[in-house]
Order: structure tokens, then C-alpha cells, then sequence
């Protein structure tokens, strides 16, 4: 079994900044990619951004210049740093996990978290 845990979420002001955490546990024998996908009300999920094993990092445009995703593989965690918030970035966070359980070659599966929520607003 996995678990991903997410947290983090806050309310905070426009302009604000916030921190998220990710940390997942289990019988996990390796890790892959991670990310944080965000879902607003009324909205469907959406990835916000994403870092691979070789730390290649992609993030969507309109977070580009204000988040930074970094990871920690000692403690299997990821975080993302958000800086100069918008309403707009208002949304349930969630982090994915593509991890590897099992003994020898193992199996490859996505493991997702239950969210943080993040509210920005005066």
C-alpha cells in the first residue's frame, strides 16, 4: 500500500505565498515522476507542474515564473512554492506519485493524495 499525503493549503491574500508539501509512504521501492495537479469548483483537474526522476520540470503557463516544484528523494516528497497568488489559483491541490511496490521488477502505478485546499482571497 501507498500513501500520499498532501499538505499546506491555506487561505491567504492575493500576492501572498504558500508552501505545499507531499510526502508518500508505503512499500514503495522507487519513485518516478511527481507532480501537483490543482481543481477548482466547477472545474476540471488540471497539472500545475511536474518533476521527473531526472528532475526535468514542466509547469503550465500560467503558473510559470511564480511556482517552483522541487523534490526530496530522501524523503520521497515533493513541494511546490507558490509566490504572488491569484484568485484564480484558488483550487483543491493534489499530488501524484508514480511509484513502484512490489518485490523484484515490481509494479508501476499512479498513487494520488485526498488534496490541500488553498484559497487566496482579501
Amino acid at each position: 500500500q501507498v500513501e500520499v499525503v498532501e499538505s499546506g493549503g491555506s487561505l491567504v491574500q492575493p500576492g501572498g505565498s504558500l508552501r505545499l508539501s507531499c510526502v508518500a509512504s508505503g512499500s514503495i521501492t522507487s519513485i518516478n515522476g511527481m507532480a501537483w495537479y490543482r481543481q477548482a469548483p466547477g472545474n476540471q483537474r488540471e497539472l500545475v507542474a511536474s518533476i521527473s526522476s531526472s528532475e526535468r520540470i514542466n509547469y503550465r503557463e500560467s503558473v510559470k515564473g511564480r511556482f517552483t516544484i522541487s523534490r526530496d528523494n530522501a524523503k520521497n516528497a515533493v513541494y511546490l512554492q507558490m509566490n504572488s497568488l491569484k484568485p484564480e489559483d484558488t483550487a483543491i491541490y493534489f499530488c501524484k506519485v508514480h511509484a513502484r511496490t512490489g518485490p523484484g521488477w515490481g509494479k508501476w502505478d499512479d498513487y494520488w493524495g485526498k488534496g490541500t485546499v488553498v484559497i487566496i482571497s482579501s
